[in-house]
Order: structure tokens, then C-alpha cells, then sequence
């Protein structure tokens, strides 16, 4: 008892502990509870962020710490070694200010806000130097990076910010907000933007190419399909670069293209504010709320007035939604498309597991998905869907509540419902945060999301 009021007589030299010898009774100063220190949990930021994965991590497109086994010394997952079932938050996440995040065929890149040099991160697949050039080490896969790794891009300013990142099969763009976009990986097509050159090795490549302006006007979104990229600037003009056997590009043929170039048919008269593709289908949506297509429509994508299943050219597909209202948000997978109105509904069409249940895997005009599989009913009434997206084979929602519902094939586990079965209506994913964005590919996920506190 003498050490522990010495200590305190010393830490608090006013604050007086002692017991009197007829009461036992603690006295002490009131004054001196206003000088001790005060503990508590810290509170997060509106603009902190936390970073959900799951899917395929044998690529190392999660970039998550992969164990290693005690028996057998390999490195391994929890759920069956090779992928996650579940969304896991994700480490790099926790260290770095994420902003941006994107999901190519088998890889993932992230940008981070920081005035230095390194702003954008790569891991998974690399083949094709998509995520940058890195040289060998020992020990490690020559073509693959099983945690996130810098990209080195020959920014002009070291203040230069992402504001845009987009992934395909193999190529990455990355787009800026002063310097315009930066593209690297494989140009087998074009769809980086440059001139295409048949001997042209892109393993282990340290190229980068930069568009500045295209139509003299700044670059202010950008999206990536399969092989071809797409580009919206200030006006609302859309241009389009890379494979075009599918009509992808719109140009009007069905031939490759090096450099980008302004996409042809009904949307040159429109401001189009967002585009969406993940394979080689493309929908487009203009600031009314009008929706557009053109490229691969073999199962009904962009319908058209003839049996025509590659359409190289935009087309409005006013007649088509007609009866849907003003269109918000816009997908397109491999096999169908999502939409998203201003009432919160969400309607589908095309090929696959739609979420209409198993026995409807094809619609030839947009469905509605029944809006309590999405959590409104007289309880939850003011419920909306506001962000949809779509990998190759399985859809994605995102609600006004911050509530993610997923549905599709559940290709090692992209799903992130905790198994590998296919799901053939949307189901409330758990993640213990409120999500803000999804993105998705062939088989794996990833979510940014704000913490609850």
C-alpha cells in the first residue's frame, strides 16, 4: 500500500490518497479528477477505408498472407488451400490510404494517396507486365506477385493524384488528374493505346505509354473489356482502342485498333457519363439516364431489330427500357448486362444465372429482380439498389444501406458466401462494414467499404 501511494504522490502530487485509522474510509481532492488522463477507442473518419477480397488467391490477386502449412512446409489457404470463400479484409489495405481499386483477369491493382513516387500497387498475375515490371528473385514465381508491389509509372509531378484505375484480361489503365492516362501490359490488339507491334515481347516489359488529351479534351473516366479499352472525356465523348472482333469498339468495323478513336453510331450527339464492360460486350449511359450498347451480343446483350450478334457501332436502347425509368448505374459480364433505375430496382437480361432463380437462365428483355431479394418490404421500405456490377459469370449489388447482395457462378468461391455453390438469387453478403463500391472479375472480388465507427 506504501508503494502504490508513493507512486500516485509522485505521478499526482495534489491528489491525495490515504485511509484515516476510525473510517477507512478513501479521501482525495475532486479537483485533480479533471488532471487524470481520459482512455477511449479511437473513431473513424468518413473518409477512412477498409478493403474486403475473396475468391481465387492461388494468382495472389488478393494479395493476403498465405501460411504456411506445419506439415507439408507449402503455403496454403483455410478454405481448401487455394481460395477464400469469404470476404477477408485486406492487410495492405490497413497500411496504405486505398482510393481506387480494380480487378483484371487474375490480378488486382490499388492506388494510394501519397505525394510519392509510388502510387499504384499490382499483385496476381503478371505475364504480361500489367502490373509492371519486377525483376526475379529467388524462390518466387517469375510471372506472378503473391503480395502487392509497386508499379513504377514516369509520373510528370510527384503531386499527380489517380483518379481512375481499370483492369483487363492483360493490360492496366491508369488515369490521372493532370497528366492524362497511363497504359501498360500487353498491346497484342491495340488496347493500350499505341501502335501494335507483332514481335513485341511483354513478359518482363518496363513500357509504359501515356495519352494525354484525346480530341484535345482531358480524360475523365476509363474503363477496360477482355482485350479493348474505352475512354470518356470532358464533353462526354467515348473513344475506344484494342480488339474489335466482336464490333467492342464501335468504330464501325470489326478490325483491331492501335490508337483510340471515337466510337460510331448513336452516341456522338450524347454526353455519356459512364461506360461498363468486362468482356466484350459495352453498355453506355448518358446524363439523362439513357441507356446504349454495341459489341458482342450473341445472347441477347444489345438487341437489335435483326438476329446481327456482333454489333460494331452504338446503338439507343431507349425502345428497349422503355417503362424502366431513369437509368442510374450500368453492368455488363461476359454473358448478360445489370441495370439499376432511380427507383432502386434492378433489372437484368442476356445469358446465365440471372438471379431470377434456376429456371430462368435467359431473358431476351430486361427482368426485374424481386426487390425484397434485396431487403425492401414494409419493414425496410426505402431499401434501393444504387451500384451494380458484374464479373464474367457472376453479379453483384450494392444498396443505399451499404448492403451488398451477390448472386451467379461461384467460381472458386467469388462469391464470397462462405462455399463454392452457385447461387441463383442475390444473397446478402456479411462484411462487417458499410460498402461503398464492388468490383468484379473472373473469379475473385474485392469490395471498398467505409467502417461502421
Amino acid at each position: 500500500m506504501n508503494a502504490i501511494k508513493l507512486f500516485v504522490q509522485r505521478r499526482y502530487p495534489s491528489f491525495l490518497v490515504y485511509r484515516t485509522a476510525t473510517t477507512k474510509k478513501k479521501i482525495h481532492d475532486p479537483r485533480e479528477e479533471e488532471k487524470l488522463p481520459i482512455f477511449q477507442y479511437p473513431v473513424s473518419k468518413s473518409s477512412d477505408r477498409r478493403v474486403y477480397v475473396w475468391g481465387l488467391a492461388e494468382t495472389g490477386a488478393l494479395g493476403i498472407h498465405m501460411p504456411r502449412s506445419k506439415k507439408t512446409g507449402k503455403k496454403s489457404y483455410r478454405n481448401n488451400f487455394t481460395f477464400v470463400t469469404y470476404p477477408k479484409r485486406s492487410s495492405f489495405c490497413e497500411r496504405f490510404d486505398v482510393t481506387k481499386i480494380a480487378c483484371g483477369y487474375g490480378f488486382t491493382v490499388a492506388a494510394v494517396k501519397t505525394s510519392e513516387q509510388h502510387k499504384v500497387f499490382g499483385t496476381g498475375i503478371n505475364t504480361d507486365s500489367q502490373i509492371g515490371y519486377h525483376a526475379p528473385r529467388i524462390g518466387k514465381p517469375l510471372e506472378m506477385l503473391l503480395s502487392p508491389a509497386p508499379i513504377y509509372i514516369p509520373y510528370n509531378s510527384l503531386e499527380t493524384k489517380i483518379t481512375g484505375l481499370a483492369a483487363g484480361r492483360a493490360h492496366t489503365l491508369i488515369l490521372t488528374d493532370n497528366e492524362g492516362v497511363y497504359t501498360l501490359g500487353n498491346n497484342a490488339y491495340g488496347q493500350c493505346g499505341r501502335k501494335i507491334n507483332a514481335n513485341e515481347e511483354y513478359r518482363g516489359s518496363m513500357a509504359s505509354h501515356n495519352i494525354k488529351r484525346l480530341g484535345k479534351e482531358k480524360i475523365i473516366d476509363i474503363c477496360c473489356g477482355q482485350d479493348h479499352s474505352l475512354f470518356i472525356t470532358e464533353s462526354g465523348k467515348v473513344y475506344s482502342c484494342g480488339w474489335g472482333a466482336d464490333g467492342q469498339t464501335g468504330l464501325g468495323t470489326y478490325e483491331n485498333q492501335g490508337f483510340p478513336a471515337a466510337v460510331k453510331g448513336d452516341i456522338t450527339s450524347e454526353k455519356i457519363v459512364k461506360v461498363a464492360s468486362t468482356a466484350d460486350c459495352v453498355l453506355a449511359l448518358n446524363d439523362k439516364g439513357e441507356l446504349f450498347g454495341w459489341g458482342n451480343s450473341e445472347y441477347g446483350q444489345v438487341p437489335m431489330a435483326t438476329n446481327q450478334q456482333q454489333v460494331n457501332m452504338s446503338y439507343a436502347l431507349v425502345k428497349f427500357t422503355k417503362g424502366l425509368g431513369k437509368i442510374v448505374d450500368v453492368a455488363a459480364g461476359g454473358s448478360f448486362c445489370l441495370i439499376c433505375n432511380e427507383h432502386g430496382d434492378a433489372f437484368v437480361w442476356g445469358f446465365g444465372l440471372l438471379g431470377l432463380g434456376p429456371n430462368v437462365q435467359h431473358a431476351k428483355e430486361p427482368k426485374q429482380i424481386p426487390t425484397p431479394l434485396f431487403g425492401r418490404n414494409e419493414f425496410n421500405p426505402e431499401q434501393m439498389v444504387t451500384n451494380v456490377a458484374c464479373g464474367i459469370g457472376h453479379l453483384a449489388a450494392v444498396t443505399n444501406n451499404g448492403d451488398l447482395y451477390m448472386w451467379g457462378r461461384n467460381r472458386h468461391g467469388c462469391l464470397g458466401l462462405g462455399h463454392g455453390k452457385d447461387q441463383h438469387f442475390p444473397l446478402k453478403i456479411s462484411i462487417g462494414a458499410h460498402v461503398l463500391s464492388v468490383d468484379c472479375s473472373v473469379d475473385h472480388t474485392i469490395a471498398m467499404c467505409q467502417p461502421f465507427t
